[in-house]
């Protein structure tokens, strides 16, 4: 297994490296756009000339076919600096979905423009009363005549308002006469890609806090017709179209937090260095600053490791159950990393970790965010007992 040294994946950092020093100039404008929770297309506009949203695409539909490990590399060293953008990750989502269970049809027509940057993706799993119990969503997809009718409504969907596409899991049969007709509750699941400008779409963003620079939003669908060639996979077989997107999420999700989480130490550092209190050593001396940082390094190390472990298994197309138990490894690991990173370089900083420059206080939502999405920690245990253990099911 090969995590991270080859010229390739080195050739990804060095391009991460040039997004962060063109942008530099532009922080402070990109800092008060982060702060008035608008888009940054900046950011978006980089990383799609860069060539990183073509990286799990083949080149015959004008991606790199390098994978998803050097989608997670790349997100990790943006991250480094802290750059971030969550439809990056989401359309990334999309793309997986589309290469390992779309049609030749729909390949052609959305991959090239997806590497490109000129589409731009939203997942839309979560109902209001559907978290993370899926299988009991109520969107629902009708054919007829060559199309799908859809209705329903979905909620803390990441940048609906600004995506152009909704990566959508609607059911193409009621939950009611799978159980009636006793077939597994993962029938009848299946996965569209959505037009949002499609009529019958209504936004409305939410007054929630928690991913830098993007809106959570509820969208509603009221008879919103989607062509039958936009169904991704098979009719009420989503659900394996679903863990080749979930998976990935949550792979890059801990990426991110890898990178977040050396963005954090960094600056707790390099402020440790320089800070005196009493006489003439820096507080980087004592202690009780130096262990609590070192700590973080080593968690950071260990889950570094698990993160590019799961992109590699997505990569090589192991075992399906193995892949998620890494995904939820990586996730797991990464947000209990950035959570603890973020809390000590502030205490680190001091009051200084309060200023909002300093952006610490801005990732603490986003830090904490990571705990309960894309996966509650908790369900990530549930899963773990009960899928690798062999224990009996809890919940």
């Amino acid at each position: 297994m090969n995590f991270g040294d080859s010229q390739e994946l080195q050739m990804v950092r060095e391009t991460a490296e040039k997004i962060y020093k063109k942008l530099e100039g532009k922080r402070h404008e990109i800092f008060q756009k982060i702060k008035r929770n608008e888009f940054v297309q900046e950011i978006w506009d980089e990383i799609a000339e860069a060539g990183l949203l073509g990286a799990i695409i083949p080149p015959q539909y004008g991606g790199t076919g390098m994978g998803l490990l050097s989608t997670a590399i790349a997100v990790e060293e943006l991250a480094k600096y802290g750059i971030g953008n969550a439809l990056f990750v989401l359309t990334v989502v999309a793309e997986s979905c589309i290469v390992r269970n779309g049609s030749e049809e729909l390949k052609k027509k959305f991959l090239p423009d997806m590497a490109s940057g000129k589409v731009k993706c939203a997942l839309g799993v979560t109902e209001a009363d559907a978290g993370t119990n899926t299988f009991r969503i109520k969107t629902h997809a009708i054919g007829k005549n060559g199309r799908y009718i859809i209705n329903g409504e979905k909620t803390y969907i990441t940048g609906a308002d600004v995506a152009d596409y909704i990566l959508l899991i609607a059911r193409t049969t009621p939950y009611s006469e799978v159980a009636k007709k006793g077939l597994p509750k993962m029938f009848g699941l299946s996965v569209f890609m959505v037009d949002l400008k499609s009529k019958g779409i209504k936004i409305t963003k939410l007054g929630t806090r928690g991913i830098e620079g993007m809106n959570q939003c509820t969208v509603v669908f009221e008879d919103v017709e989607v062509p039958a060639e936009n169904l991704i996979g098979q009719e009420d077989q989503g659900v394996w179209v679903m863990f080749n997107g979930l998976n990935p999420e949550r792979i890059l999700a801990g990426a991110g937090a890898v990178g977040l989480s050396e963005f954090c130490l960094r600056k707790a550092v390099e402020y440790a260095k320089e800070r005196k209190v009493f006489g003439e050593k820096p507080i980087g001396a004592y202690q009780a600053i130096q262990h609590p940082l070192a700590d973080v390094k080593i968690r950071q190390e260990s889950t570094r490791l698990v993160v590019y472990k799961s992109a590699w298994a997505y990569d090589m197309e192991l075992p399906p159950q193995e892949i998620m138990f890494l995904a939820n490894c990586a996730k797991y690991l990464s947000a209990e990393l950035l959570l603890y990173a973020v809390d000590r370089a502030i205490q680190t900083l001091g009051g200084a970790g309060f200023m909002e420059d300093n952006f610490l206080i801005i990732l603490w939502d986003s830090a904490r965010l990571l705990k309960t999405a894309p996966v509650s920690n908790e369900m990530i245990l549930n899963l773990t007992a009960e899928h690798i253990l062999g224990l009996p099911r809890s919940y």
